[in-house]
């Protein structure tokens, strides 16, 4: 099934569990135009693409194309570069203990 931008944020949406009231109101509209959106009835502008997807944490290429273009690794730089120096310490540390695992080396096969 081809979906369409509009089924992708109905699918987006519902896959947070949230309402298109709760929607609306972060967004600053009335529910109906969720539902005209979602239904495909209006037009999404270019700011509302960049809200739901911000709020859905899904790439604008995602929502627009279906495609995921990466998804996973720019949440992940989006949210380490909010990080403070010490928290990114501690995840580079996490990465490199956990590649070590992988080899099937500890720390003291160093």
């Amino acid at each position: 099934m081809n979906k369409t931008l509009c089924n992708r944020l109905k699918s987006a949406r519902k896959n947070l569990g949230l309402s298109q009231e709760y929607v609306a109101k972060l967004a600053n509209c009335h529910r109906t135009t969720i539902t005209a959106i979602e239904l495909g009835t209006r037009k999404v502008t270019t700011d509302e693409l960049v809200f739901f997807s911000e709020l859905y944490g899904i790439s604008s290429d995602e929502l627009l194309y279906g495609t995921q273009n990466n998804t996973d690794i720019k949440m992940f730089a989006r949210t380490f570069s909010s990080l403070c120096d010490s928290d990114k310490k501690e995840i580079f540390n996490l990465i490199e203990y956990k590649q070590r695992m992988k080899e099937g080396k500890t720390q003291y096969d160093r």
